[in-house]
Order: structure tokens, then C-alpha cells, then sequence
């Protein structure tokens, strides 16, 4: 028979094969697009270490949760977006850029995805285990340049899973109302 023939060969030539081993059983959402990915290069493989001592010692844990929520906002709406439950619409990274560089680029996205009507971001300053003496120089600072942006909501170190400690979500105010997407969800 023809068939007999067409398996014979097709064992034949996958003589010596491995079949792949089975994909995970959870299927994972599909991720944000990242806008800024550069590669790290020598210019920027090294963070500058930071001269002024932090503000806040706690964030020099690599570990220490970020957490921020403008007046008005709901403990509510902060537990929701430490837990995933907000959309993220788009996501930057910061990892090797330094200081002046992520200050530019961070200022950028959230212009941007304000401008466009994104709710919610993420932020990836990674934990800054390779930053030196001076702990997580990118984490610090983001949490200091996001605190002073008016287009922010608030932020929370999100899930291990989304990014845990090396990343933050971030509400945004939305472009005409002035309020942000945790406002939205409170009414």
C-alpha cells in the first residue's frame, strides 16, 4: 500500500529525531509593546554611580516595593493595580540607559501614552543588583521623577510575574478630564 510506503519514509527520515518537549500548560497573555529596547552598549553597560546619598533608604533594597497614589485616590484602586487587574497598554524599558537618558526617555512615554489615552503602563527600572554601593540607581530615581509627574496617578511594584520589584504599573491621568484611570474605575 501507498501509505505503508509514506510512513516507512517519513521514519525513516526522522530516524534519530527528538520530538520537542510540550509547551507549558498555562498560556501567558500576549505582552505590551515595548517602545524602547536598546541594546546594551559599551556607553551605556555601566550605570554612573550616584554622588547624593537616597532620600528614602528603603529604596535601596533591590526588593522594596514601589508604592504612590496621589490624594483622591482609592486603597482600592492601588490594590487593584499591584494586582494586575489594569490593561497595561504599553510598556518601556530602562535597563542600561543612564540616568539622564531614562529621565528623557521615561518623560517621552509617558507624554506619549498619556497623549494616546493609555490608563495604565509599565515601567521596567529593573532592581539595580548590578548598580553598585549605591544600590538601584534607575529604581530610585524613577520613583522620584514619577512622583513629580502630573500625568501620574499612581504606582505600584506590581506581581513577580509582571515584573515584581524591577518594574512599576502606572496609572495616567487621562488627557482631557485630568483623571486618571483609578478615577475612572471608581465610579
Amino acid at each position: 500500500m501507498p501509505e505503508d510506503d509514506d510512513q516507512r519514509a517519513f521514519r525513516e527520515a526522522m530516524q534519530g529525531v527528538r520530538p520537542l518537549p510540550a509547551p507549558d500548560a498555562v498560556a501567558r497573555p500576549p505582552q505590551p509593546r515595548n517602545d524602547v529596547r536598546l541594546a546594551r552598549t559599551a556607553e551605556h553597560a555601566a550605570l554612573p554611580e550616584s554622588p547624593l546619598p537616597p532620600a528614602d533608604p528603603a529604596v535601596l533594597d533591590p526588593g522594596a516595593e514601589l508604592v504612590f497614589r496621589r490624594p483622591g485616590v482609592r486603597d482600592e484602586v492601588l490594590r487593584r493595580l499591584r494586582r494586575g487587574q489594569y490593561a497595561v497598554a504599553a510598556e518601556i524599558d530602562l535597563h542600561g540607559l543612564g540616568r539622564h537618558a531614562a529621565h528623557e526617555a521615561l518623560r517621552q512615554f509617558i507624554g506619549e501614552s498619556t497623549a494616546l489615552g493609555h490608563g495604565c503602563v509599565r515601567v521596567i527600572h529593573g532592581k539595580g543588583r548590578r548598580s553598585g554601593p549605591h544600590g538601584p540607581i534607575l529604581k530610585h530615581v524613577v520613583d522620584h521623577w514619577l512622583r513629580r509627574m502630573d500625568e501620574v496617578v499612581a504606582f505600584a511594584s506590581p506581581r513577580p510575574v509582571d515584573g515584581g520589584t524591577g518594574a512599576v504599573h502606572v496609572l495616567l491621568a487621562t488627557p482631557k478630564s485630568g483623571r486618571g484611570a483609578g478615577a475612572r474605575a471608581n465610579r
